[in-house]
């Protein structure tokens, strides 16, 4: 059976693809990640905040001042709560390129262009075999407009490919007025691929302490939903490598995916929550599935449901809404 596939131009051995997350922080899981069968790891982000200042100066800064307004000193991470700062993260990828024969793809986390974009090639000369760009932006300025927000988008990118030479994926939230253009936008800019869709962490209120508190939530099953959509009316219309994120936890997830025209599968919070040896697996329950129905190859699967080559293209858009809606048994 032939797992193979192709992401960002990279032959990968399987399409599924360890998530930016606090999993690849050690090297020793990386080589796990590899040994239980995946295809590529994204290592856990760097973000545009630890670029400009370090660690320590950007505490210092943040500190100061405060202490006129005690809860104000909880309000941002402490020093500790930051992962390795720059030149810890090249070494990082240096130690992972020599541990693992797979592709090791770096993260990139920021909302504004600057100097952080620079670092790209930094990562590139460390040895990374690719650069996922991840732009964690929510607009709230209420004079910001949709086409100044999506033009940051694009500036970034092409920041970015102007300093590197390695291929570079976008990582988006759903959240576009028109997210196809924006797709195409983004193609036109340069990318050389697309990973739908990134989760906003949306904070809380902690109703003793009367406090907004973080709440990290760990992606469900259910999430798989947008990317399958999105990937089925992306595929063929645009010519980027398509990634689908979130919702991934078994080899049921996996196909669905493939099948809609993700070119790989990416997950991280069904691995934290059930080691990393859970791709195992899912990559057993997806051979034997394949064997079952008589495919040789993930290509083959690939794109089958798809809008394009569905039997029932109306499936992906309203009428199927409308249809789902009134078959709904209703509840007396």
């Amino acid at each position: 059976m032939n797992l193979s596939t192709t992401y960002l131009g990279l032959n990968l051995r399987s399409p599924l693809v360890v998530s930016a997350s606090p999993l690849s922080e050690t090297i020793d899981n990386i080589k796990r990640m590899e040994a239980a069968g995946a295809g590529a790891v994204v290592l856990y982000s760097l973000f545009e905040e630890q670029l400009r200042l370090e660690r320590d100066a950007l505490f210092h800064y943040l500190e100061a001042g405060t202490e006129s307004h005690a809860e104000a000193l909880t309000y941002f991470p402490q020093p500790s709560e930051y992962r390795i700062g720059p030149e810890g993260y090249l070494e990082h990828i240096r130690k992972a390129k020599a541990a693992v024969d797979i592709p090791i793809i770096a993260s990139l986390n920021g909302t504004s262009l600057g100097g952080w974009t620079q670092f790209a090639r930094e990562i590139e000369q460390a040895g990374a075999d690719a650069l996922e760009l991840n732009i964690y932006y929510i607009p709230t300025d209420p004079n910001l407009t949709s086409e100044q927000v999506e033009q940051t988008y694009i500036d970034i990118l092409k920041a970015v490919k102007e300093s590197v030479r390695i291929p570079v994926a976008v990582k988006l939230s759903p959240f576009f007025s028109s997210f196809a253009n924006m797709a195409r936008r983004l193609e036109e800019a340069g990318a050389d691929g697309l990973v739908l869709f990134n989760r906003f962490y949306q904070p809380d209120i902690d109703l003793e302490a009367l406090e907004v508190k973080t709440n990290v939530l760990l992606s469900t099953p259910q999430a798989l939903r947008l990317p399958l959509t999105w990937i089925g009316l992306l595929y063929g219309r645009i010519h980027v490598s398509l990634a689908a994120t979130s919702g991934v936890h078994t080899a049921e997830d996996a196909l669905k995916l493939l099948m809609v025209g993700a070119d790989v599968t990416m997950m991280a919070s069904v691995l934290l929550q059930r080691g990393i040896e859970h791709l195992r697996e899912i990559e057993t329950g997806m051979r034997r599935w394949l064997e079952e129905h008589e495919y040789e190859s993930v290509a083959q699967l690939k794109g089958s449901m798809s809008q394009i080559n569905s039997d029932n293209p109306s499936a992906f858009e309203r009428a199927q809404y409308m249809r789902a809606i009134s078959s709904y048994p209703a509840q007396l």
